[in-house]
């Protein structure tokens, strides 16, 4: 039997400077190695009522000065 995995998420802003909290990759790497490698992961919004999933085209990095610089 295969796993599904959904993450239930919601739109909170409309740039990431509006999300207050969110989890490290060393929270989500720790949380994904419950799972067994081949578990489909998805994202469920609006109470289930739509669905979306993540490619590896889906992943960028930006760089923000956070002025914690000395």
């Amino acid at each position: 039997m295969a796993t599904r995995i959904i993450v239930n998420t919601s739109r909170i802003g409309y740039s990431p400077s509006q999300v207050q909290r969110t989890i490290a990759v060393g929270e989500l790497r720790g949380i994904l190695d419950r799972f067994e490698d081949d578990a489909k992961i998805y994202l469920s919004f609006d109470n289930g009522y739509t669905y979306g999933g993540i490619t590896l085209g889906d992943f960028s990095e930006e760089y923000v000065d956070d002025g914690d610089e000395e």
